[in-house]
């Protein structure tokens, strides 16, 4: 049975067998090394971070005696879910969403990695924003939103509907929609943040 450590975009965990193109984190260990399952509690800390698959070379046990590894289908479903760019093996990434999140907020300095996390952490917890679907083209690149239990992102001002395989082209059924996209995360995008999206995104195979 695949282990529960694949990520929606919604920020559920789910146990699935996809394989995703980014890994993660939310803070630490929250998981039990020995039955390789969940905790009850869904973070260690507030630091949740979206990181490479690769880096350095490093090698891992999954689920084992550090912290828990999670997957994303891509960078966007990672920021949906709440999570930034790593310092450590992205930082150029990192760098370049820190410097959006100054000039979205229009702060003097680059922000910290805990100021960034304090705030997101309070909107991961509050209510998502409505928005009508007619309005969505107004969205910035790489946001996503929720439309009668289906995520979709949205490219160049249209949708794409997210699943574990890629996107493909639907229309919202619904004109009633939530944005999973955490607010602070989209001024950020608005700011021309750019975030890895899966290759089907740009009508490659999945």
């Amino acid at each position: 049975m695949p282990l529960q450590n694949r990520m929606l975009p919604s920020g559920k965990i789910v146990s699935q067998s996809w394989r995703g193109t980014f890994m993660g984190n939310r803070g630490g260990r929250i998981h039990d090394p020995e039955t390789q399952t969940l905790l009850k509690r869904r973070s260690a800390s507030r630091r949740w971070i979206c990181c490479v698959l690769d880096f350095k070379n490093r090698q891992r046990k999954v689920m084992g005696e550090g912290y828990t590894e999670l997957f994303f289908m891509d960078e966007v479903s990672a920021l949906a879910a709440g999570h930034r760019p790593c310092f450590e093996c992205r930082r150029k990434d990192a760098v370049e969403f820190q410097t959006k999140w100054q000039e979205a907020f229009s702060l003097n300095e680059k922000p910290g990695a805990d100021l960034m996390d304090r705030h997101l952490h309070a909107e991961r917890t509050g209510k998502r924003q409505s928005i009508c679907s007619a309005d969505i083209s107004t969205l910035p690149n790489g946001a996503m939103i929720l439309c009668d239990s289906a995520a979709y992102a949205i490219k160049d001002g249209s949708p794409l509907k997210w699943s574990s395989e890629g996107y493909s082209t639907a229309p919202i059924p619904s004109p009633d929609v939530e944005i999973l996209t955490p607010p602070a995360i989209l001024s950020v995008l608005s700011q021309g943040y750019r975030p890895v999206f899966h290759a089907s995104a740009n009508g490659e195979a999945h």
